[in-house]
């Protein structure tokens, strides 16, 4: 389901822990780190497609978190052609995308990344807000980081700052690069970058 401009309907989701840290996922087989992420179903909502992406890709279900805030409008990535199937170049172009921020209040040992036949992501961890851009497929990193600014408002009334001696909504530090991942799981199967 594409819009007229070539976009697809789609759902970023930032999932934070206690400490306001993110969930941070390693894609299949790849080096790059990303949030859950995925399209919205024709007759679904944004916020139902969250949680069915939500369940799909890393195990949680709505009581598992909640919703502390969304993105006003669309935000939209284009995905470079040699990422696109052959057969839908000319008509796609990439994603638009409405992101959610969630509270986890569930428990880590929750998350399962083999929910699906097709996982997205084979190891996760919890990092700071801030996450590094460059570990992110770099077509998405713009997107990333206007969600990130936007959803920043809502921590205060999360109840934490960002960090320690924070406040929410400073520009985004430079890029670094992750530690090692924890809860890795190696699994089978690959996906592309524009699947999702």
């Amino acid at each position: 389901m594409l819009d007229r401009e070539g976009f697809r309907p789609n759902v970023g989701i930032i999932l934070l822990n206690a400490n306001n840290e993110v969930w941070w996922g390693k894609r299949v087989r790849e080096h790059s780190w990303q949030f859950p992420q995925g399209g919205i179903k024709h007759g679904e909502t944004p916020e139902q497609a969250m949680f069915r992406e939500l369940e799909e890709e890393i195990g949680l279900r709505a009581e598992h978190v909640k919703i502390i805030g969304r993105t006003r409008d669309w935000l939209r990535y284009e995905v470079p052609d040699h990422f696109i199937k052959r057969e839908v170049r000319g008509h796609y172009r990439g994603q638009k995308q409405i992101w959610f921020l969630l509270r986890m209040v569930g428990r880590d040992c929750d998350v399962n990344l083999r929910g699906t036949s097709h996982p997205e992501f084979d190891a996760w961890r919890w990092h700071d807000y801030w996450v590094p851009l460059d570990v992110v497929i770099e077509f998405k990193r713009e997107v990333y980081q206007q969600a990130l600014q936007e959803l920043s408002r809502f921590l205060n009334r999360a109840g934490h700052a960002v960090r320690r001696g924070e406040p929410p909504g400073r520009p985004l530090p430079p890029h670094k690069k992750t530690g090692p991942a924890t809860q890795a799981q190696p699994l089978n199967g690959a996906s592309t970058p524009e699947s999702k």
